[in-house]
């Protein structure tokens, strides 16, 4: 029978080796800097060097780096890239990075939204600090331990761990979503919400239910299904087949779960936008690709990053980084029309 799975030490710090070693943290770093000559004795720096060793105490290079102005390298975290999205976002960050002679590294987290794993646990890397989209801050526990300045994007803003953060105007691209649609006379709803728990789409599910609240007379029922076509496809199908009043607006929390929703009409015979209106989130290229094309929220992803590596090199810089919520815009397309009885 096999034991349990013990939890990964600790990671030993300067304050493990200046106790083992009976010196000082400003000894341990003035050693394991190269700058001890002529300030502490070789005897003393050879017991530090000795205590390292036999700890497996590992510099935070990235710490060092900074106060030295090296590195110009700041590490972007996001939960996958299969999504065009977080592309855009990287390449915002990447072109204002360029402009300050700075590298992006991007690293997807092996887990998604879950916690992200250190890539640099074993390695000499050095970096000035992380960026991370769509995630929840504790998610990035193991990098942040570093004690590098983080930045969250798209994120919770109550979080205090965060150095910044830097969030679209999620809410009011959903009651813009929900003002068009109730403008378009449609009273009852689906909403096809991300199975993902993240800030980002519980905002977008209080902003739909807040604006149809606030209306009156509407009805809505969510289902929730991954972030996938044929995942959307699936849940959208069984809540059209359900018995009793069918939704006339589907409100997909993203363009991909709103690819399924055509799908699902198409397949149930439904015609969009004639019988049936859908709406998605992101402006993906995708919501183009699509027949009729796709009635979406567009989302700003290369300014996200832009505002992302600016907060970064503000907290760097010691200055405020800018606060307030980029503005995000509806486009209305081809998916979307009155609903069935409000036609001549």
């Amino acid at each position: 029978m096999t034991s349990p799975q013990q939890p990964a030490p600790a990671r030993p710090t300067s304050r493990d080796v200046a106790r083992a070693a009976g010196v000082s943290q400003a000894t341990v770093s003035l050693v394991l800097g190269g700058k001890w000559p002529g300030r502490v004795s070789e005897v003393t720096a050879q017991r530090v060097r000795e205590a390292a060793a036999e700890l497996g105490y590992r510099p935070n290079l990235a710490a060092r780096s900074l106060r030295l102005g090296r590195t110009r390298t700041a590490l972007l975290v996001v939960p996958a890239l299969t999504n065009e999205f977080f592309a855009r976002v990287y390449a915002g960050a990447a072109a204002l990075a360029a402009e300050h002679d700075f590298g992006v590294v991007l690293y997807p987290s092996p887990d998604g939204t879950g916690p992200a794993r250190d890539p640099f646990a074993s390695a000499r890397a050095a970096l000035d600090g992380i960026i991370a989209s769509s995630m929840a801050a504790d998610a990035l526990d193991a990098l942040h331990g570093a004690d590098l300045p983080l930045v969250m994007l798209d994120s919770d803003p109550s979080g205090t761990g965060p150095a910044a953060h830097v969030n679209l105007d999620i809410a009011d691209g959903m009651r813009q979503v929900t003002d068009h649609l109730l403008g378009l006379g449609h009273r009852r709803f689906l909403h096809l919400a991300s199975a993902v728990d993240t800030w980002t789409f519980a905002v977008r599910a209080e902003a739909l239910h807040e604006a149809l609240g606030a209306a009156g007379d509407t009805t809505v029922r969510t289902v929730r299904a991954p972030l996938d076509v044929g995942a959307g496809r699936e849940a959208a199908e069984q809540a059209l087949a359900v018995t009793g009043e069918r939704p006339t607006a589907i409100i997909c929390d993203d363009d991909i779960l709103a690819a399924g929703a055509c799908k699902a009409a198409r397949r149930l015979g439904l015609r969009v936008p004639d019988e049936l209106s859908v709406t998605g989130f992101d402006d993906l290229a995708l919501a183009t690709a699509l027949e009729p094309e796709l009635t979406t929220v567009r989302l700003p992803a290369e300014q996200v990053g832009e505002r992302g590596m600016e907060a970064l090199l503000a907290v760097l810089d010691g200055r405020p980084a800018e606060q307030g919520g980029l503005p995000v815009e509806l486009v209305v397309r081809g998916s979307t029309a009155p609903q069935p009885a409000a036609r001549a």
